[in-house]
């Protein structure tokens, strides 16, 4: 049988050391009841992101380099006009979308994509202003200033604060192949004063934020856009409205796959501390744990390769209410975990998608909508099975 490992909530208080991973079933879970899927959205390639308009569209980015206007019934629209031209390399390409805050009185849409070419590229934050079926005043905020080769690990999600500010996740650069000063680039993770392996927050202009780490403490070395590290690859990232916690999925390497807690200043080990193994079998260390590094509140291995999450709070589906929802790329459904009131992660359950899940969302009307990653991308919406 294969196992996962479930540790608690690290506590969101700096340097604070969770108790580590204890053992339950992986992909031998089961199936979350009363859950029914409906065809929502169709014939889009490899969707990515989605974010909900005041109207009840959506705006929905394809890796490709196209974003379009899904209608509330479901019909997809022609692609915008006024997106930049992305790298749509390996990974790379349109990734994330979110709104601004204060949306409904400017406009403002906010997307990560990857610039450059396979030799030399970087992940990159832009915001553009949308006016009918085209985005105007398209301007960059921000790119990784270093480049990396290989198209793997840009990371790119995005998420809003309550005090206007942004989280920017930005992966550590790719496997041990790819290489910056003759080091594995994936080591940059523990580079502080570098983006590779981090999460950013910014304010609405790209900006360093003046109560972030390296802001806080310029001696720490911590570059001042950066407000967590030690992270491979973040594709998922949420807020929970109830509590504020921040939630983060993140891709290990042959297993190892974690649901963290994020918290500003956290350090959560890649690559010197994780349940991970390279890919040629060989371990990438010793230690799963190491004292003023953050524990992750989940593992997965084998790899379910999560990407998009979600943390529901609603009575729509009111039997997922408090629960994470994260997607599975490669485990092809929505892993359902559940929290008990002190933090700990006590029971899994999944959905099953019979597609790679790349986004899970929930909407403004308490339903769940899941992106496919296909080249003939689907749209489901979760509602109740009665």
């Amino acid at each position: 049988m294969q196992v996962i490992g479930l540790a608690v909530v690290a506590a969101v208080v700096w340097g604070a050391v969770p108790v580590l991973a204890q053992p339950v079933v992986a992909w031998e879970v089961p199936a979350e009841p009363g859950i029914r899927q409906e065809l929502w959205a169709k014939g889009l390639e490899h969707p990515w992101g989605i974010a909900f308009l005041p109207d009840g569209r959506a705006l929905v980015t394809e890796r490709p380099g196209r974003m379009r206007i899904v209608g509330k019934d479901g019909r997809v629209g022609p692609p915008l006009s006024g997106v930049p031209v992305v790298a749509a390399v390996g990974q790379g390409g349109l990734l994330d979308v979110s709104l601004h805050p204060d949306f409904a009185r400017n406009g403002l849409v906010y997307f990560t994509h990857s610039v450059g070419t396979r030799e030399a590229n970087m992940t990159a934050l832009s915001r553009g202003k949308l006016s009918g079926n085209m985005l105007t005043e398209v301007k960059e905020l921000l790119r990784n200033p270093v480049a990396k080769r290989g198209g793997a690990h840009f990371g790119a999600r995005l998420q809003w604060l309550p005090d206007g500010t942004l989280l920017v996740s930005v992966g550590d650069g790719g496997n041990p192949n790819v290489q910056l000063d003759g080091k594995p680039i994936r080591n940059q993770a523990q580079n502080p004063g570098t983006w590779f392996g981090k999460v950013l927050r910014v304010t609405a202009e790209g900006a360093a934020v003046k109560d972030n780490p390296g802001v806080l403490d310029a001696a720490s070395g911590w570059d001042r856009r950066v407000w967590s590290m030690g992270h491979r690859n973040i594709q998922g990232l949420a807020r929970d409205p109830a509590t504020g916690a921040i939630w983060a999925t993140e891709h290990g390497s042959q297993g190892g796959d974690e649901l963290n807690l994020l918290a500003a200043g956290g350090n959560h080990g890649w690559p010197v501390a994780t349940h991970s193994i390279e890919y040629s079998g060989e371990p990438i260390t010793a230690e799963r744990s190491r004292r003023g590094m953050r524990d992750p509140v989940s593992l997965w291995t084998p790899s379910i390769a999560p990407s998009g999450l979600a943390l529901y709070r609603g009575q729509a589906l009111a039997g997922l209410d408090g629960a994470v929802l994260a997607g599975g790329l490669r485990s092809q459904d929505v892993r359902v975990v559940r929290l008990s009131a002190d933090g700990k992660a006590v029971r899994e359950t999944r959905i099953e998608m019979a597609a790679r899940v790349r986004e899970v969302k929930q909407g403004p009307d308490g339903l769940v909508y899941v992106l496919t990653d296909e080249a003939d991308g689907k749209i489901v919406r979760l509602r109740p099975a009665r």
